[in-house]
């Protein structure tokens, strides 16, 4: 979407206010209303002004000498204040004036970067106010060399989308335009952008489209139809994509997906619960935003990834719109996360108890991506998931922590915190040599001991349901929902110390340096590997061993195929060795090429394998094998190399 002519000047987006020549032009839908006017209250002007009406219910008009940093209102037929839908910047909230914001006046440097493809990336989720102390964009820039030295390529911000309160998730967000004053200037967001790039990392945002958070929404005030009651959302009024006035309620959302990229340069989005997102038009918005952010993206000359969360796992988001589909990058991949968690707790409470953590379904995982692809689920009670054959692997987004996940425990526990050192490491190698795109939650890369709570700052009675809202939901749950103790311990959301609480402690970077090297060192084999580097590109197949052993074989170019053997279990022996897998390729033998055991990673630095009248497998360890130099015609292959010495 190019920008287009709207009243008397071309504008960048259709709603909002923006500034040209010595003025700036607003423009806001409200249909429902006669009288539209924006209120300026400006460095050399102050006033009410009358908007003009367009055809469906547009209203829209210039003022001479409104710019940068004037703060406006709009009044609907004499009533107000109202901030602007689509606001570029609420200086004291929700609640408050909109502010002009030029967004042309950032002295951007990225004209060299290209965006990222979804296959090779690394994901970081980053929740901005508690990354750091500061809880700021520039405190935030100034970590990402670290977050670069380690091996992260693509970062995903939590919503940033202005909410009410001093601290909060920003799921409910109300101002979409808007990224909220408390972590800094627009232009602040900017510079973290512009500086992600020049280390090469790309950014994307979690963004909202199934519903505006409860207080602060002042949307229906401009036209109920933004909203509908056709469908029944888990979280508030579900969106009008597909009733009367749907229109121009898609257009507002489809301007703000691009926003991003024209305007903050991001390199794509997060489509939070898209099963939420309803609409029965035969071109579903899921669709069209995916469209029109790859349109921007390719006229500013870059690609960028769109990425969606969806718990009844449709692959139709990801296939391809010339299928049939919507065109995303990826979906994110609960199955795994549920499957290694079991693994490594034994934990089968509510949504986990369809999972076994079984060898079997790790190995499926790597595999196929989804576990369930259209069997029955019977935690809810029907079928879940669809098939994901034909799907390259990375299409696919995992990971053993997220924001929700380490939420949904009673605690904000960390999972590292739950599980024997050894197993977490080995789940860890599975992750990031794994084929899917993986992803690390904030602190995750140093094992952070710091919870991440549920929080969210709101006013005395919402706090109230939220609080109660909060505790219903964790208490499907047993071990809660029997425990009045464990009740009585989880934090309160609206309490300013949970926020606190959640935040990352900057003195574990540098203390916890052997899970900084383990992630480091994982994350350059997966770049640097050839084999490992390919996703699974030609092929992958995997084979259980023994109750908690299993193997997964990566098929490289011309033999040069890595074997990655983990053991969740005891110390173990394998005598028989019938898999066909475990073979090297012909004339040559298995070298360890990297093992989870070694002394500074937090392991007893003896290699996880080796071979005396059988394979000897050390318990709660990963090693990764690839083939040694080749044999001559008179020697015999062997299973693996022995020699320690033999590790690069």
């Amino acid at each position: 979407m190019s920008s287009e002519t709207f009243g008397e000047i071309n504008r960048r987006l259709p709603v909002g206010a923006e500034p040209w020549r010595e003025g700036t032009h607003f423009r806001v839908w409200a249909p429902d209303r006669q009288q539209v006017d924006v209120v300026v209250e400006g460095t050399n002007i102050t006033g009410a002004f009358p908007l003009k009406r367009e055809e469906e219910g547009y209203f829209s008009g210039s003022v001479a000498g409104a710019g940068p940093g004037d703060r406006y209102h709009f009044l609907l037929d004499n009533e107000g204040p109202f901030p602007d839908p689509a606001s570029r910047f609420q200086p004291e909230g929700p609640h408050g004036p909109s502010m002009i914001v030029d967004s042309s006046a950032f002295p951007w440097t990225d004209d060299g970067w290209s965006g990222p493809e979804i296959a090779g990336q690394v994901v970081y989720e980053m929740h901005i106010g508690t990354f750091t102390a500061e809880g700021s964009w520039a405190a935030a820039e100034a970590l990402l060399p670290d977050l670069a030295d380690i091996g992260i390529t693509t970062i995903e911000l939590m919503p940033v989308a202005d909410f009410p309160g001093s601290f909060g998730w920003g799921y409910d967000g109300v101002d979409l335009f808007a990224p909220t004053r408390l972590y800094g200037e627009p232009d602040s967001f900017r510079r973290f952008v512009n500086t992600a790039h020049s280390l090469r990392i790309a950014v994307i945002l979690d963004v909202v489209y199934n519903h505006l958070g409860p207080s602060g929404n002042y949307l229906p005030r401009f036209s109920e139809q933004y909203f509908t009651d056709r469908y029944v959302n888990e979280w508030g009024d579900p969106v009008n994509f597909d009733g009367p006035g749907a229109g121009p309620v898609r257009e507002f959302f489809i301007s703000n997906a691009i926003y991003w990229l024209r305007e903050y340069h991001l390199d794509g989005l997060r489509l939070d619960a898209t099963q939420q997102i309803f609409d029965s038009s035969e071109d579903n918005i899921v669709a069209m935003i995916t469209r029109a952010v790859l349109e921007v993206a390719a006229e500013m000359g870059r690609s960028a990834i769109i990425v969606g969360e969806n718990e009844p796992q449709e692959v139709r988001y990801i296939r391809s719109p010339d299928d049939g589909g919507y065109g995303l990058s990826a979906l994110w991949n609960d199955d795994f996360h549920h499957s290694a968690r079991v693994a490594l707790t034994g934990y089968r409470e509510a949504y986990y108890s369809p999972y076994r953590g079984t060898a079997q379904e790790l190995v499926s995982c790597a595999k196929y991506g989804f576990l369930y692809q259209g069997q029955s689920y019977f935690w809810m009670e029907r079928r879940r998931g669809t098939s994901t054959r034909g799907f390259p692997r990375n299409r696919f987004v995992e990971y053993i922590e997220n924001h929700d996940q380490v939420a949904n425990t009673a605690t904000g526990e960390r999972l590292h915190q739950q599980c024997d050192p050894g197993c977490y490491r080995a789940i860890t190698a599975l992750l990031l040599f794994g084929p899917g795109t993986p992803m690390l939650f904030q602190g995750q890369e140093y094992s952070s001991t710091r919870p991440f709570l549920y929080f969210a700052d709101q006013e005395e009675e919402l706090a109230r349901v939220v609080r109660k809202g909060r505790l219903e939901f964790l208490r499907q749950f047993r071990s809660i929902d029997r425990n009045p103790e464990v009740q009585a311990a989880i934090a309160d959301p609206a309490d300013p110390e949970t926020f606190k609480r959640s935040k990352l402690d900057p003195a574990e970077r540098e203390r916890n340096v052997e899970a900084r090297a383990l992630h480091r060192d994982l994350l350059r084999l997966r770049r640097e590997d050839p084999v490992i580097a390919l996703q699974a590109g030609l092929g992958i197949d995997g084979a259980v061993l023994a109750d908690d052993v299993f193997v997964i074989r990566f098929f490289g170019s011309e033999g040069e195929d890595r074997l990655l053997l983990v053991n969740l279990g005891e110390d173990i022996k394998l005598e028989v060795l019938s898999e066909p897998l475990l073979a090297p390729p012909a004339g040559r033998v298995w070298r360890e090429a990297w093992s989870s055991n070694r002394a500074e990673y937090g392991g007893s630095g003896e290699p996880s394998v080796s071979i005396r009248d059988g394979w000897h497998i050390t318990g709660g360890t990963a090693a990764l094998f690839a083939p040694g130099a080749r044999l001559s015609q008179w020697e015999t292959p062997v299973g693996a190399a022995t020699d320690p010495e033999s590790r690069p």
